[in-house]
């Protein structure tokens, strides 16, 4: 018992010493980088801004993101408190945004893609809070962070410029119907990382995880490549005007694309490496060789690795490049704000690997530290339940909206189309768990389906499939 009791000490001792050594590291990460900004500051003159603001939620939700994915590895309770904190501290940066971008406007931050990703993430960001303090669920944020920190890049990447309302827009239904939205969407995103660690604690093999983490890198670089690949390997992105800062039309809803060299290549090096994973683990269980998937692991890392050489590679050859385009003769600029979700998609496939070898890493100890797997299944069903009657008045809202400024109640726009799907995915999740009893894994797969159509009526929907809500 005694050498038992001086083992567990010597454990606690060392989850502390590491906990503190990457405490340490964080903290002066988030000091240069407010210290970089603070240079920017003095040489502009100006203190309270909004992309100062913005800066400053990006600084401490990383580092918010960072210590909570340390704390889920190394299990140091200082980390979790102090991911809290950061947290918090990115969220009334985020509040400071939020408000001077509704002084500056006259209006609420609801009118385009960028305003209400700031709602948005503010959001997510207090309902995070809320769930951590209320539920006990502390590695939430180790989900959520990320999706806010991917967000808030895209957000510095999107047109912020200031402009009068569109006259759609001049109504008062539009905060109703924006906040119904982004309070529902929120909520929808807690029920998603509620349902992954449920996953997590309901024992779900974590080779099935790898094979979901390798199952979605494949889906970005297969997406990204199917859509942008050119002979001879290049990669197509759209041209950017850096004066006018917004994006070069050959005409009207058609836009100029620029190649730069070579790239196509490297995305489909990347797009080999994590789809390896999910080759070996099909193999595996089709031979029924347990014992190869350790090599599927030392792949995974692999493509962590070249994941971020090609994001690298991306922003410094994206970044204020000139290159020629297959569409006109000459050379045009292309820059990262003319390729923010592209940006998006491949900090999101980061994140993804990175909290995969959390998991790899720590199961037992994440297991420890989550709440029971009832407990979890509970709270992501009563997350859903919030989400929907929100989801219901939203679409309510927005139908009676449409029929003042349109003259009908519906007309089959895609986003309204999108959001009746969204609807009738939480709806089925409810249906099925109130008449059928549905509980445990299938629950969770409904809250991680509709949390993904969700995500394809807010961001796929506006850029993909344009109508009366393209502002939007």
């Amino acid at each position: 018992m005694a050498t038992r009791a001086t083992g567990l000490k010597a454990q606690d001792k060392a989850k502390a010493t590491t906990g503190t050594g990457f405490l340490l590291i964080v903290a002066l990460a988030a000091v240069f980088a407010l210290f970089m900004g603070f240079l920017n500051v003095v040489k502009s003159g100006s203190l309270l801004t909004e992309s100062n603001a913005l800066f400053g939620a990006l600084v401490f939700y990383a580092a918010a993101a960072a210590l909570y994915i340390g704390f889920g590895v190394s299990s140091a309770e200082r980390l979790a408190k102090f991911a809290s904190l950061a947290m918090i501290l990115g969220w009334l940066c985020n509040t400071l945004a939020a408000g001077h971008r509704w002084y500056a406007s006259g209006h609420p931050p609801f009118a385009s893609i960028y305003e209400m990703l700031l709602s948005f993430v503010w959001t997510v960001a207090l309902l995070t809070l809320v769930a951590e303090r209320r539920y006990g669920v502390r590695l939430i944020g180790s989900v959520t962070m990320p999706l806010a920190v991917t967000s808030v890049i895209v957000m510095q990447l999107l047109p912020s410029d200031v402009h009068p309302l569109v006259p759609a827009l001049q109504s008062t239904w539009l905060h109703v119907h924006v906040t119904l939205a982004m309070l529902a969407y929120a909520a929808c995103a807690l029920s998603f990382a509620l349902a992954m660690m449920f996953l997590i604690q309901d024992s779900m093999k974590t080779e099935t995880f790898l094979a979901v983490t390798s199952a979605f890198g494949t889906l970005i670089y297969a997406a990204i490549l199917g859509s942008r690949f050119v002979p001879w390997g290049g990669l197509s992105v759209t041209a950017y005007d850096p004066l006018r800062k917004e994006e070069i039309l050959i005409q009207k809803g058609v836009r100029l694309f620029v190649v730069i060299p070579d790239l196509g290549w490297l995305f489909l090096l990347t797009l080999l490496a994590v789809a390896a994973p999910l080759a070996i683990y099909f193999i595996a269980r089709f031979r029924r060789q347990e014992n190869s998937l350790p090599s599927a692991n030392r792949a995974v890392f692999l493509g962590l690795l070249l994941q971020l050489v090609s994001l690298a590679v991306f922003a410094i050859r994206s970044r204020n490049g000139v290159y020629g385009s297959p569409d006109a003769d000459g050379l045009f600029a292309t820059s990262l704000a003319a390729s923010p979700f592209l940006l998006a998609g491949l900090i999101g496939g980061i994140f993804a690997t990175l909290l995969y070898l959390m998991l790899h890493w720590r199961r037992r100890d994440l297991q420890r530290l989550l709440p029971s797997a009832d407990a979890l299944d509970r709270i992501t069903y009563n997350t859903i339940r919030v989400a929907f009657p929100l989801l219901t008045l939203m679409i309510a809202v927005g139908a009676y909206w449409a029929n003042r400024t349109w003259g009908s109640y519906w007309s089959w726009d895609p986003k309204e189309t999108w959001a009746a799907i969204t609807w009738l995915v939480y709806a089925g999740y409810l249906h099925m768990r109130i008449t059928r009893g549905w509980r445990g894994r299938r629950a969770a797969f409904f809250a991680i389906l509709g949390f993904a159509v969700v995500m394809f009526t807010f961001f796929g929907v506006t850029y993909l499939l344009p109508g009366l809500h393209a502002y939007a």
